[in-house]
């Protein structure tokens, strides 16, 4: 039986693609870079912003500029990662629904551990038990580690618990931590993109997220 929830951040819980935009923009043209669009950067989160900058650079920059770039996007992130983000329609009501039923909840995210602090400050720190960001010595996503940390502190195991994301990364993360996978479709990816990497459970709205984990899991 589920007990155990464990969401991604971006793109599943927390629509943050303006604000990653704009930081980006804005490190691209501090450099006298040419600025990305919004889907551009849709394409590129999923990885981390690290690899979102590597995305987002010119080709074959050199590792000082590029080193460069990345501090500029971090101090400007730091400062503005609340500016436009919000919670996805739907998903306050949800995670209120999935604490009054007993479920423990955890977010892991790609997302340095600085901006998932503050994040979880303003927004989940009444319904969300761990909240687990990039830190030094722990493997990105798809690699589990950030999964069986939070399933640790969680006193959680993959027999009783549950991922849920938007994007491949997520998928890929689901299986290399051994846990089964619900793909959201209001993310930073489309149904297609999804069943290409291997999703096979998909929501299309917040409130459809117990009914699916007490009927399939």
């Amino acid at each position: 039986m589920i007990r155990n929830i464990v969401f991604d951040l971006d793109g599943t819980l927390t629509d943050t693609l303006q604000d990653l935009a704009n930081s980006t923009n804005y490190a691209l043209q501090q450099m006298g870079w040419e600025r990305r669009s919004l889907e551009d950067v849709r394409r590129f989160v999923g990885n981390g912003v690290r690899r979102l900058i590597e995305r987002a650079v010119p080709e074959n920059v050199s590792k000082e500029d590029f080193e460069r770039c990345f501090a500029l996007f971090q101090q400007h992130y730091l400062v503005h990662c609340q500016d436009t983000t919000g919670l996805y329609p739907g998903v306050e009501k949800m995670l209120q629904d999935v604490r009054r039923q007993g479920y423990r909840v955890a977010i892991v995210s790609n997302k340095l551990q600085a901006g998932v602090d503050e994040l979880y400050e303003t927004f989940f720190r009444d319904v969300v038990d761990v909240a687990i960001g990039e830190r030094e010595g722990l493997n990105r996503k798809p690699a589990p580690d950030m999964v069986r940390l939070a399933l640790q502190e969680l006193g959680a195991t993959t027999a009783d618990s549950v991922y849920v994301g938007d994007s491949e990364v997520d998928v890929e993360t689901a299986r290399n931590s051994g846990l089964p996978c619900i793909s959201v479709l209001w993310g930073f990816r489309d149904k297609a993109q999804l069943v290409e990497a291997g999703a096979s459970v998909f929501i299309e709205h917040p409130n459809q997220l117990l009914c699916v984990i007490e009927t399939m899991f």
